[in-house]
């Protein structure tokens, strides 16, 4: 058999050579191949519940810039600050004692209640906060975290009972898996009887997520909303939008407004829900979405009012640092998250399932999640990271990881150190 294939290959023509299958897959990738089997077995657009392989975030050819001579490293035993203040004008201001947040990952829409507790936890444990997402406020969530973020969301689910809950409020109008914010359905037999109390929804009753906030129609309601929420809460006040081309426009909305902090998505960020065209297709890389949003709230000379927070693709201590130098005040972290929480865990549904069966609220083995080891487990992820990141900000001779900027960056790429507004590694260092 073996002779007779390999002679197959050797002589017949390519419509009838099993190389063939071989250059299809160089030619469409793998990927391509398996989604179009896919689509054609289903007929339905196709999710994918951890984001994008795409990758046009180059972190990797960003350096940070450490210093030896002209300038000391920073003394042994001198402490490093990693504290940050989200909405420091605000009555009632969110401390977190890491610059690392728990990004929105909804109950119910996204994870299940036990990776939600088990995500609050964590954060917990670390210092810092976690995030509703596109859902209200379930009694174990809170009480599992120390800091709650909600988002003011498309589902209608965030009522004036879950917000008066919150240590700070982010009013979700897009995010970077969609690009955007596109219409959603779960339907009601996905929605069990604690999720639909949850979301105060009948029995039978469809979940609805709409592409617009309910009464949100214009840039003037926008900012509206932001200034109501303002008056109406003591606790820090932000607005998440998904990264896109459009963003000095966007952010000339959003400036006009008494918000407190700003969240950006970039392409690179995950969610359950959202189709694969629209996570590789639409939106702005986050290493672009941020740089160019500092860039504007500089331009404008109103940085200093808002705190930004960057979201998309953050996955390590490296990538963190490099987006606090970039301008960052602080990073939500998503899909790395889930991975450190299940550490292990994933043993539990390898080698027959996937991962993700063990986190997602439609998952087949979510009753398995250890919530314990997993919020151990992400509460170590983010103390080693911050170690790490102590270790470069002292080689950068730096005391405080809010005393970083661009400076502290060079690309190996001309054409994105331009882009960025950083040194180009091939030129001097004025």
């Amino acid at each position: 058999m073996t002779d007779e294939m390999i002679h197959k290959i050797m002589t017949e023509p390519y419509d009838n050579n099993l190389l063939e299958g071989l250059t299809v897959t160089q030619r469409l990738g793998i990927r391509s191949i398996i989604e179009a089997g896919i689509r054609a077995q289903s007929g339905q657009s196709i999710t994918r519940p951890l984001g994008s392989p795409i990758n046009h975030s180059h972190w990797d050819l960003l350096y940070l810039n450490s210093t030896q001579l002209f300038q000391l490293p920073t003394m042994e035993g001198v402490p490093i600050d990693t504290s940050v203040t989200i909405g420091p004008r605000a009555k009632k201001p969110l401390h977190l004692s890491i610059p690392i947040m728990i990004t929105g990952m909804s109950y119910g829409g996204s994870l299940s209640l036990n990776a939600k507790v088990a995500l609050a936890k964590g954060a917990t444990m670390a210092g810092t906060s976690t995030n509703t997402g596109e859902s209200a406020v379930s009694d174990e969530e809170r009480s599992a975290a120390a800091l709650l973020i909600g988002q003011l969301n498309r589902g209608h689910f965030m009522m004036p009972d879950d917000l008066k809950q919150l240590d700070a409020i982010e009013v979700q109008l897009g995010q970077g898996a969609y690009g955007n914010a596109t219409p959603s359905t779960k339907k009601a037999s996905e929605i069990d009887e604690h999720l639909r109390k949850t979301w105060r929804l009948e029995e039978g009753q469809d979940a609805v997520f709409s592409s617009r906030l309910k009464g949100v129609n214009s840039p003037q309601d926008v900012i509206q909303l932001l200034n109501q929420l303002k008056q109406d809460y003591d606790v820090p006040i932000g607005i998440k939008i998904a990264a896109n081309h459009h963003i000095e426009k966007e952010l000339a909305v959003i400036i006009q407004s008494d918000v407190d902090y700003i969240v950006i998505d970039g392409a690179e960020g995950g969610t359950a829900v959202a189709s694969s065209l629209l996570q590789d297709h639409v939106g702005l890389p986050t290493i672009y979405g941020l740089s160019r949003t500092i860039r504007y709230l500089e331009e404008q000379g109103v940085r200093d009012k808002y705190q930004v927070i960057v979201a998309g693709g953050m996955k390590d201590p490296g990538v963190f640092l490099k987006a606090i130098a970039l301008g960052a005040d602080a990073v939500y972290i998503g899909t790395i998250a889930l991975m450190a929480l299940a550490q292990s865990q994933v043993e539990k549904t390898l080698p027959f399932s996937p991962p993700p069966q063990l986190l997602l609220h439609t998952g087949k083995m979510i009753d398995k999640l250890d919530i314990e080891e997993g919020a151990k487990h992400l509460a170590n992820f983010l103390n080693s990271s911050i170690e790490d990141m102590k270790l470069a900000v002292i080689g950068l001779g730096k005391t405080a990881f809010s005393q970083l900027s661009r400076n502290d960056l060079v690309s190996v790429n001309k054409d994105l150190a331009n882009a960025l507004n950083i040194g180009y590694s091939g030129e001097p260092n004025p």
